[in-house]
């Protein structure tokens, strides 16, 4: 079982910089991925980053790939977001999530539903 806590968000004007930082707590045996997703008002939730069990597969959503960096921290047991060159449509509800699933472990599935674990969210707001 792990425990997710997001941090790091905020408001920052259009070209502004944030970082976000994913915490968790407890222990799971199977290897696990960490992912950002977003979710804007109106809008459906869509996967922002992935990053797999041992940092071998990384994914971003086409709109951010250029300006967004993932990376994990395994010895801290957190995932980082450092987000640059912020526009007003990334402002969203920014949540971690983590799965034990095979193909999303080593592969960053895409489903939703199988991730295993989900923070709170933080909340992002981009300025124009």
């Amino acid at each position: 079982q792990l425990h997710l806590v997001e941090s790091g968000g905020g408001l920052v004007q259009t070209g502004g910089s944030l970082r976000l930082s994913c915490a968790a707590s407890g222990v799971t045996s199977k290897p696990y991925a960490y992912a950002w997703f977003r979710q804007a008002p109106g809008k459906e939730r869509e996967r922002v980053s992935c990053i797999s069990s041992g940092g071998t597969v990384i994914k971003y959503l086409g709109s951010v790939k250029a300006r967004f960096t993932i990376s994990r921290d395994d010895a801290g047991n957190t995932v980082y977001l450092q987000m640059n060159s912020l526009k007003p449509e990334d402002t969203a509800v920014y949540t971690c999530a983590a799965t034990t699933d095979y193909s999303g472990a080593w592969y960053c599935t895409e489903k939703e539903e199988e991730y295993d674990y989900w923070g709170q969210g933080t909340q992002v707001t981009v300025s124009s």
